[in-house]
């Protein structure tokens, strides 16, 4: 790797040439201005606004504008008598615990590599110090114009640093956090934990840029003269009511499936899943029970969505009338006499064959004991 900067790290007396060598990468695809009408590239000419000529990198310098918009030039021997000591030397100020640096003031990244043979003991020292005592070194070094603030760490077997933002160029998070007051339940947040104990880790080596592969598969196509079909674009999803307690449930058995966990336990199955409901469909579902005059129990419930569903007590209960019962008052009060009404004739046709049945034994009895007297009769007179 080509190093972009020579110096020294001072880590009190003790001096470590090194190079610096970036340890990042853009994969980005750039792409050219062109003129839409005829596919000529644009491009971009460095003109003096005075004369109206076009000028040459060489004949460009640099200048401070001030704020009545006069120029101030600056050149580079101005900047290089300026007493700046890290110069070419990455000076470390403090060693301080890692959890200490806000993430914030990350910036640019580079690996440290040690420059020459003397430097490769004072340069394992450095890093075995920094392994040992668990600490990053805060350091200060000049690049490209400008004094800067850096982090040294280890990866592996090199020392890395990590370009830092000033602490003053932090902005603070004024109106930020919502407004409104809100309040999270706890099985809410058990929720949460069980999603985020599910999801578990993740292989950083198998994580790419989707979107990158993506314009590479589209340039490759429109090179070869090959038309790409259209995703169908989803609709809007302003206006949706989500359910959080039931979203967080749907996602933690999502996530069980993926890892092939299973579903967890036979309760879950039979929870609803997260659903997203328009604001203008909610409305509220009644359900209603009724008796037939058999006594079988059949309930009914309607909802918004127009769908009924139906359970009797007997598999016979298929046979039963269809009937939509209303989410009105009056329906209800209905249903109701009308059930009561019912279960009296029924009650009353029970009755009546109850009634029925013990006049014909009664009078089966009593035909049997006059045949069987008259019987007794006839052979009386006989022997007589």
């Amino acid at each position: 790797m080509r190093s972009i900067w020579n110096g020294a790290i001072s880590f009190g007396l003790v001096s470590i040439p090194i190079k610096l060598v970036n340890a990042t990468e853009n994969h980005s695809i750039s792409f050219r201005q062109i003129h839409v009408a005829d596919g000529g590239r644009i491009r971009y000419r460095k003109v003096c606004e005075l004369d109206g000529e076009e000028v040459t990198a060489s004949d460009i310098g640099k200048a401070y504008e001030d704020a009545d918009g006069s120029m101030i030039p600056i050149t580079d021997e101005d900047l290089g008598s300026l007493p700046l000591p890290t110069a070419k030397t990455i000076e470390i100020v403090a060693f301080v615990p890692a959890d200490s640096i806000d993430p914030l003031q990350m910036d640019a990244a580079y690996y440290l590599s040690a420059n020459g043979v003397p430097a490769a003991k004072p340069y394992t020292l450095l890093r075995e110090a920094l392994k040992r005592s668990q600490k990053v070194a805060l350091a200060k070094y000049a690049l490209r114009g400008r004094e800067r603030l850096g982090m040294l760490r280890v990866v592996d077997d090199v020392i890395a640093m990590h370009g830092l933002l000033w602490p003053d160029e932090i902005r603070a998070p004024e109106g930020v956090a919502p407004e409104s007051d809100v309040s999270v339940r706890d099985a809410e947040l058990d929720l949460a934990d069980a999603l985020m104990d599910t999801l578990g880790e993740v292989d950083m080596e198998s994580l790419h840029d989707d979107y990158r592969e993506a314009v590479e598969e589209l340039i490759a196509a429109k090179a070869s003269g090959e038309v790409l079909e259209q995703p169908e674009s989803g609709g809007s999803g302003g206006g949706k009511v989500i359910d959080l307690l039931a979203a967080l449930e749907s996602s933690v058995r999502a996530a069980k499936e993926a890892r092939g966990e299973g579903s967890g336990s036979a309760e879950d199955g039979d929870e609803e899943k997260a659903s997203v409901t328009s604001l203008a469909d909610r409305k509220p579902s009644a359900s209603t029970t009724r008796r037939t005059p058999t006594g079988k129990s059949v309930s009914r419930s309607s909802s918004s969505g127009g769908g009924s569903r139906k359970s009797a007590s007997s598999p016979k209960s298929s046979g039963a009338k269809k009937s939509t019962a209303s989410t009105d008052e009056p329906a209800a009060k209905k249903t109701a006499s009308g059930s009561r009404s019912g279960a009296k004739k029924a009650a009353s046709k029970t009755g009546a064959s109850k009634s029925s049945t013990s006049k014909s034994s009664t009078s089966k009895k009593t035909a049997a004991k006059k045949q069987s007297a008259t019987k007794t009769a006839s052979r009386k007179r006989a022997s007589a």
